[in-house]
């Protein structure tokens, strides 16, 4: 163990000497997609509660595909499947996107997170309290000053739960970025393993820092529960 932490220790956390690999880029992968993610699950999650079918229509389609579907055959199609196409070889912009595996990693990952994401948004927009919502009326507000001022804020506030989850999954999925080839804290584990036959050593080292991440995930958003969702606690008296 002592020898692979003295070996190895630099490739597990940030770098290998010429790319970001480990922990560094486990991050990297996590933030990027679900900020990706994030920024699209709020328009799509309006479209997804609207009346307008054709609004409604295609963001269930998109949801229940991608929550339908395994995110390591998402990876796959990105990956490789789209890259077979000869039409998006002879594309320039299309070619240089999808020769990447980053790039596709990335790709499949915030569309994933952002399907979830979407419904769990959705859910929450819905259980807003319809008293809310005619006090807002009351005050004329307009249909996108309501959604800005009240709706939402009230809906991403009751979602932090859920949505906590689905953050400490897309964690857990980012285990299958080294598909793609991406140098993730999995990827090292297993070149080390590779190169030591060292099995438990490599692969316990990575559960050690899944579980740091994880744990470390779970106890920002319990502080932000506490701040965000304290009006939703019993009063004293």
């Amino acid at each position: 163990m002592n020898e692979i932490i003295h070996d190895y220790w630099k490739a597990y956390l940030w770098t290998d000497g010429l790319h970001i690999t480990g922990l560094a880029m486990t991050m990297w992968l996590l933030v990027l997609s679900i900020a990706i993610g994030f920024c699209l699950s709020i328009p799509l999650s309006v479209a997804r509660v609207s009346s307008n079918p054709i609004l409604r229509g295609p963001v269930w389609f998109f949801t229940y595909v991608f929550r339908g579907t395994p995110l390591y055959i998402q990876l796959l199609l990105f990956y490789t499947g789209i890259y077979s196409l000869s039409a998006v070889r002879e594309h320039e912009f299309l070619d240089m996107f999808f020769r990447e595996g980053f790039n596709c990693t990335i790709l499949a990952f915030a569309l994933n997170t952002c399907a979830y994401t979407t419904e769990i948004f959705a859910g929450a927009i819905k259980s807003v309290p319809y008293g809310e919502v005619e006090a807002a009326r009351a005050y004329g507000m307009s249909k996108f000053t309501l959604y800005r001022r009240i709706i939402l804020p009230s809906a991403l506030r009751r979602a932090l739960p859920f949505y906590s989850n689905e953050v400490i999954l897309m964690l857990h999925a980012t285990t299958v970025a080294f598909t793609a080839t991406v140098p993730d804290i999995l990827k090292i584990a297993r070149d080390v393993n590779s190169a030591t036959y060292a099995s438990f050593e490599a692969f316990g080292i990575a559960a050690v820092l899944y579980a740091v991440i994880a744990l470390t995930l779970v106890w920002l958003f319990r502080k932000g529960e506490a701040r965000w969702l304290a009006f939703l606690k019993p009063q004293s008296a």
